[in-house]
């Protein structure tokens, strides 16, 4: 293969040609993206313990040797699975109003903690994390980081608007924030939340996050 960064002509035609050294063919994006998700149907179906190389590389429609080149193991390629939710983050609302913009932020995290997917897929991996330091790190990443991004735009408007006082200790503010939603749609697993809930919620985590 000739040098792609050779722009003298000469150069290019004394210079001997080169190979691609072994292995370093490029990966397909769209093979990763398949085993990616191919993780996520296995995880769902199977659970951790269960799940297996073999497994997702039959639903995502690949060789073994697919997965392999991409991760090292079963536990890398879940925690990059993972760990890449948290990089994906959520809308920040901007509605201009702090009640509000909770109420839209518990509606987009609402659906997706109660995705069936994914209501059968954090459970699991929370029971796992209890075993596993690594996979615990990755799960507090995912589902903590994405939410505190959002939050922290959400709680800077508000401040800028004086809704609220500055500085704020923000991971008490989070945990108020997330807390609620959480145990409802995750610990507990509630099977459909109240009318209303999410209403109540958001204002009364607006007026409790004004009063700290």
């Amino acid at each position: 293969m000739l040098d792609a960064m050779t722009t003298n002509a000469d150069e290019r035609q004394t210079r001997p040609r080169r190979r691609a050294p072994a292995g370093a063919a490029v990966l397909r994006e769209d093979v990763t993206e398949a085993i990616r998700a191919a993780v996520f149907g296995e995880l769902a179906a199977v659970g951790y313990a269960r799940m297996s190389i073999e497994g997702i590389a039959r639903r995502a429609g690949v060789g073994k040797t697919a997965v392999y080149r991409r991760w090292r193991s079963k536990l890398h390629l879940v925690l990059d699975v993972v760990s890449a939710l948290a990089v994906q983050g959520l809308p920040a609302p901007d509605t201009g109003s702090l009640e509000m913009d909770l109420r839209l932020l518990y509606e987009v995290t609402s659906r997706a903690l109660r995705h069936p997917v994914a209501s059968q897929i954090i459970p699991d991996l929370q029971a796992e994390a209890a075993r596993n330091p690594d996979i615990a790190e990755a799960m507090q990443k995912a589902l903590r980081d994405g939410q505190e991004s959002v939050a922290s735009s959400i709680l800077a408007a508000a401040e800028q608007r004086g809704e609220i006082r500055p500085a704020l200790d923000r991971d008490l503010t989070l945990d108020l924030i997330s807390g609620p939603l959480y145990w409802r749609a995750v610990v507990i697993r509630t099977p459909k939340l109240p009318k209303g809930y999410l209403d109540a919620l958001a204002r009364a985590t607006a007026e409790a996050i004004k009063a700290l």
